[in-house]
This record gives C-alpha cells, structure tokens and sequence, in this order.
C-alpha cells in the first residue's frame, strides 16, 4: 500500500497541467521531454534520474513520469473540462483513477488562511535570455524559504501556463526549473522538444481501464490487501 501513497503523492507534487485555462497568447502543440534530477549532490547515488514526456494538443494533456520503483505512470488532464485521471495498472485490475477535487474539498481549500508554500515564492526577472535547444529562453530567479539560494528558471514566454503547470506565475512554458518535494528538490530540464500534432488516441482512456473515484479505488485497494493476508 506504501507504493500505491508514494504514486498520489508523486502525481500530486509533479508539475502537470492545472484545471483552469488561463489566458494564453501562443499555441504549442507537440512534445516536451525532461530530464529530472535531485539537486542535492548526496542524494544522486539514491534517487537515479529519470524523465517526464508531456504531449500536448493546447487543450488536453497526457504527462507521462517514469521511476524505477513506482514504474510507468500516466496523468490525462482535459483544461477546459476540469477533469483529470491518473492511469494505473493494478495486480487487481487497471484504473482511470477520477483526481479531482470535490466541491466540499474545494470549499474547505477556499476558506484556508494559512500560508500555502506557493504563497513562499518569490520571483525577480532577469534581463537578458539564454539558450537551450536552440530557442531563446526567458530568466526569472525564483527564491523560496527552503533553497539554500535563488534559483535562476528558464521559461518560454507567452505560452499558456496550464501545459506544464509547476509556477502559474511564470507566463510560459517553464524548461528549467526545480520543484520542492518533502523529500528533496528536484531539478528539471527540457531535453527535447517537438511541435507537431499528436495522435488524438493518447488523450484517451483505454477501454479496458474502469473509471473509479479516488476513493472507489483506495476501497478495492484495501480490499485487495486484505484477501492477500488472509490466511
């Protein structure tokens, strides 16, 4: 059951596409692959690399993680129907797992005062650009309570925020960046990119995954677990 938290909480904390669909004033369509690292030097040993592909046809996204213990994982987030599944395939069965929030989550998230650590960020543009594959990437510094310093992000202006939604703030396509885990930060990197028109099937539910609430699954999870220690 270990395994099954740490993948929520991979989806949870991994930059994805958001639910709202914000102004945008560029069209991408394609192909995004990052390398992911973990910053701390002391930890590589620990926590190989690994990478996350996110396809894009301006209004769904299918972001794709990969890690040696958790395996293959698929979020599939539509941004204008503000809905979001996460993929898995089970001992038990395969899922199209529902993670939206319900309303009484939303409404309790709207009534929190207390400071949230996307309120801790703070960000200081930098003149000048630098380039990475080819194009001309925009800098910003982003500092936060828990880096050890600034971290200087590089983003593709003017592009809508929801394709790979880790900073809403930064306006683009963000390709250098790090995110804060309770585990450690990570560090991605753009290494590849494609503009092209992906294949409509991989916005999809496979026909053969059942749709089921996050708390539908955590029910046969724990069902499952329970047949498995039964005697």
């Amino acid at each position: 059951m270990r395994n099954f938290a740490l993948i929520f909480t991979l989806f949870l904390t991994l930059p994805l596409a958001s639910l709202g669909q914000s102004k945008r004033t560029k069209t991408f369509t394609g192909m995004l692959e990052y390398k992911i690292s973990v910053r701390d030097s002391s930890l590589k040993e620990l926590v190989p690399d690994n990478r996350m592909i996110v396809y894009t046809n301006d209004t769904i996204t299918r972001v794709e993680n990969f890690t040696e213990n958790l395996g293959h994982q698929i979020a599939i987030k539509h941004m204008l129907m503000a809905k979001s599944y996460l993929l898995l395939e089970t001992d038990f069965g395969q899922f199209a797992i529902q993670m939206d929030e319900t309303e009484a989550q939303k409404a309790e998230q709207a009534s929190d005062t207390t400071v949230t650590s996307a309120d801790k960020y703070t960000y200081k543009k930098k003149c000048g650009k630098k380039r990475l594959l080819g194009r001309k990437m925009n800098r910003v510094m982003v500092s936060h309570p828990d880096f050890d310093e600034p971290i200087e992000f590089l983003y593709l202006k003017g592009y809508s925020t929801e394709i790979v939604d880790a900073y809403p703030k930064i306006n683009g396509i963000p390709t250098k960046y790090s995110v804060l885990t309770p585990d450690a930060i990570f560090d991605y990197e753009l290494v590849k990119i494609s503009e092209y028109t992906p294949d409509r099937d991989l916005f999809g539910i496979p026909s053969d995954f059942e749709r089921i609430s996050f708390d539908g699954f955590m029910d046969k999870l724990i069902e499952s677990k329970e047949m498995q220690e039964r005697p």
